[in-house]
């Protein structure tokens, strides 16, 4: 079972499928972001990290059903010759969930019902965590089979989600907190959702979009919004200092006389 520590290889790969579970788990990181900002404030990290070890465990338990894996991608039924497996379903609809709950969270934002739903939400926490193990199904299912096919070890599997998860929790927060205090990223990070809901319905219909397309995306489109508002706080200090500055010099011309 320990055989593997011994092998270089097993740590490479432990190594890239840590990297690569951190990178696959940006969405739904930003997905808890979005979800938790609809609790009180004191129910909020407890859902971050309970939401994350829900993740944990929902990734390691497909990890574990190998075999269930495997026959995921086998067709279930098909319509005429398209050929629909049990994969296909989950990414579809997943995707489909996505789509309606990050539009729904834009058209709250958009008439300002954010208070409203703060009250809605002070008694669901459960209802957050069960929508945060579903779509993790969602996010995971991917990566996992990746990793299935990049590993030949289950504990170095099981290892490198246990270290990704460990690395999301201590970012979440920050990531959360970031998301909240700017509603335009709060926005961006709902545009990114409903992105990687047509990405995956798009995978469920057999139309693959690389995913490296999706983060580059975000990635530039993120970029371009902080430097935003990077450009808009330092607008905002330089009003306040000319402010400051008209507001003392009546002062002073008055001390003069």
């Amino acid at each position: 079972m320990f055989a593997w520590i011994f092998d270089p290889s097993a740590w490479m790969a432990l190594l890239t499928l840590s990297i690569m579970e951190i990178v696959l788990g940006i969405d739904n990181i930003i997905f808890i972001a979005v979800l938790v900002s609809k609790l009180p404030e004191h129910l909020r990290q407890k859902a971050r990290i309970l939401g994350l070890a829900l993740a944990m465990i929902t990734r390691i338990a497909l990890l574990s059903l190998i075999f269930v894996l495997s026959k995921l991608t086998a067709p279930l039924f098909s319509i005429g010759e398209f050929a629909i497996s049990g994969r296909d379903l989950v990414l579809f609809l997943g995707g489909l969930f996505l789509i309606y709950k990050a539009t729904i969270e834009i058209h709250q934002m958009a008439q300002g019902d954010e208070q409203t739903q703060n009250i809605t939400y002070t008694n669901a926490f459960g209802l957050v965590l069960i929508q945060i193990a579903l779509l993790d199904i969602v996010f995971s299912l991917d990566s996992v089979i990746t990793a299935v096919g990049m590993a030949e070890n289950l504990p170095v599997m099981v290892l490198a989600i246990i270290i990704a998860v460990g690395v999301m929790m201590l970012a979440s927060k920050s990531i959360s907190e970031f998301v909240e205090q700017n509603p335009t990223i709060k926005i961006l990070a709902l545009a990114f959702l409903i992105l990687i809901g047509v990405a995956l319905v798009a995978d469920g219909l057999h139309f693959h979009i690389p995913k490296g397309y999706l983060y580059f995306a975000i990635a530039f489109s993120l970029g371009v919004e902080c430097i935003n508002l990077w450009l808009s706080k330092k607008h905002n200090k330089k009003s306040l200092r000319t402010n400051d500055t008209t507001s003392i010099n009546p002062t002073m011309r008055d001390s003069h006389k």
